[in-house]
């Protein structure tokens, strides 16, 4: 079984910064891809940010030169260092580990819960 557990969310004003955590636990190999994408009220969800186990990474052109996305291959666990926030910014973040392969399971693609930032004045 594996969990997608993230952290860091929350309230911040306008131009400041939140750092999100997510770690990824269970019986796995090998993580290919990990990232974030958010959803607002209403919207679908979109890429934030990914970033391979081999240090590649993809942004969102709304979010670039703002955020940047990193990745501890050894603990599972990305991080995505959010700053200059928009209330544009705010949304549902979500957690995504790609290609993920579990033994005896093989390989797949796993959700975390979500976590509510909110950018407000």
């Amino acid at each position: 079984q594996v969990q997608l557990v993230e952290s860091g969310g929350g309230l911040a004003q306008p131009g400041g910064s939140l750092r999100l955590s997510c770690a990824a636990t269970g019986n796995i190999r090998t993580i290919y891809e990990m990232g974030w994408y958010r959803q607002a009220p209403g919207k679908q969800r979109d890429l934030v940010a990914t970033i391979t186990s081999d240090g590649d990474t993809n942004y969102a052109d709304s979010v670039k030169g703002r955020f940047t996305i990193s990745r501890d291959n050894a603990k599972n666990t990305v991080y995505l260092q959010m700053n200059s926030l928009k209330p544009e910014d705010t949304a549902v973040y979500y957690c995504l580990a790609d290609r993920t392969v579990v033994p005896g399971i093989g390989v797949g693609v796993y959700w975390g819960q979500g976590t509510q930032v909110t950018i407000s004045s």
